[in-house]
């Protein structure tokens, strides 16, 4: 039976403590370790490329999803939300580290979780829900079109000594290193893709990622495949856990590290809420937006503790956690752990991955980020709001992300002042002619 929506003295309760009062017991803990091992298979390897793909080591991509995914499923407000690294925190992360190195990036991801916390706490989660919906679809598209850029040099195997961040500069760059393509990258990114497509087509529940990770891992060892792998760029990895350190926190440092801070909270606030109303959706549930950006603020001030990067909730694993039949935020806890195990028992294989194959996840990950059928509806339902996805989305892709949703919003906003002086003035365009 679906819940009711919370009232002020609950907005901030974890839906966990909720969830216990409930009475938990055997069967409800099976049903979410079978959902925390599904989605631990998911996480696994989209944390790591996501760590690459930002241009940190993959072990940064793990650790964010251990705390992460502990902390956001311990103290969260959404029953089945699933919190980690995600697709859309490539370009700032990436620019971020670019700018201020590894240092400026921790120091960041801590700000960030902090401004989070002072958002629940001033009770902004329901603001941050009233963004356009065409805005959020421009925005995830435009992110789409960096991501799939920005993979590209592995995907076809180009030998890139400096590549631009900017997507115009990015796009010369790669043409100019147009003669240096490796056919073996390619078809391996070509076949990363072609069995995750296959397997979400005739076998949902089956875990293509991780398989297609596996199969040309295994094909790059045994076979002597012309193909850079995480070993050659990182060298030997090892599953070891760092002790926990506090970020740089000295005053000038932080002014400088305030706009990619707050870049990474409004990006942070965005993806979690809109997952936790994705989940609400799905599994008949309604969370807790305050509680919810507070747990991601803990989420993030604690993966930074640890050198990981953003964290928030992510659609994909949350709507894995849900199909995989989860009871509660128990899962996302299991779920945790599963990938720990996996860090610390497995990293050194990990050695074996060819970056052409992140590549392919990475493709995939951002052709799923374009909602197509969602951005055909509103191109049809309103002028105004396709213009603002169209703005949205090119301002993101060849600009900046805070920006791209300012101009979405303020051309929405124009475009609604327009409607309401031209229903004032004219009455009868109130109600037109059937």
């Amino acid at each position: 039976m679906p819940e009711t929506a919370p009232d002020p003295a609950r907005s901030f309760k974890p839906k966990l403590i909720s969830v216990l009062k409930e009475g938990y017991g055997l069967r409800a803990f099976g049903k979410d370790a079978l959902a925390g091992a599904t989605v631990a298979v998911v996480a696994l390897p989209l944390s790591m490329a996501i760590a690459i793909a930002c241009g940190l080591p993959p072990e940064k991509g793990l650790i964010t999803a251990i705390v992460g995914g502990l902390i956001v499923s311990a103290t969260g407000g959404s029953r089945y939300q699933i919190g980690g690294p995600a697709g859309a925190f490539i370009v700032p992360v990436a620019g971020t580290f670019l700018a201020y190195g590894i240092a400026g990036m921790i120091t960041a991801t801590f700000l960030a979780g902090i401004f989070l916390i002072l958002a629940g706490v001033l009770r902004l989660g329901r603001f941050v829900r009233l963004i356009p919906k065409s805005v959020v679809l421009g925005f995830s598209a435009g992110i789409a079109i960096i991501i799939a850029a920005s993979q590209l040099h592995d995907f076809l195997g180009l030998t890139i000594v400096h590549e631009p961040a900017d997507l115009t500069g990015k796009i010369g760059t790669l043409y100019a290193a147009r003669g240096s393509f490796n056919p073996a990258a390619c078809a391996l990114a070509l076949l990363t893709m072609a069995i995750i497509l296959w397997a979400r087509r005739w076998q949902p529940a089956f875990p293509g990622m991780l398989l297609a990770i596996v199969l040309t891992s295994f094909m790059t060892a045994q076979f002597p495949i012309p193909v850079e792998t995480l070993g050659d760029r990182f060298g030997a990895l090892a599953g070891i856990w760092p002790p926990p350190s506090l970020p740089q926190l000295d005053p000038a440092f932080i002014l400088k590290l305030l706009p990619s801070a707050a870049s990474f909270a409004l990006l942070g606030a965005i993806e979690s809420l809109l997952s936790a109303t994705v989940a609400d959706s799905m599994g008949g549930r309604q969370h807790r937006p305050d509680a919810e950006l507070i747990a991601q603020g803990l989420a993030n001030m604690g993966a930074a503790l640890f050198g990981g990067f953003c964290v928030t909730g992510t659609i994909a694993r949350t709507a894995t956690n849900i199909r995989a039949g989860a009871h509660g935020p128990i899962a996302g806890i299991l779920h945790a752990g599963f990938v720990l195990i996996a860090f610390l028992a497995l990293m050194p294989l990990a050695a074996h991955i060819p970056f052409a194959t992140l590549a392919g996840v990475l493709m995939v990950v951002a052709w799923g980020m374009i909602e197509r059928h969602e951005i055909a509806n509103v191109a049809r339902s309103s002028f105004h709001h396709a213009a603002a996805m169209l703005i949205t989305l090119l301002v993101v892709a060849w600009f900046d992300l805070t920006a791209g949703i300012a101009a979405g919003c303020a051309l929405i906003a124009v475009g609604t002042w327009v409607k309401l002086r031209v229903i004032k003035t004219d009455p009868d365009r109130r109600h037109p002619p059937s």
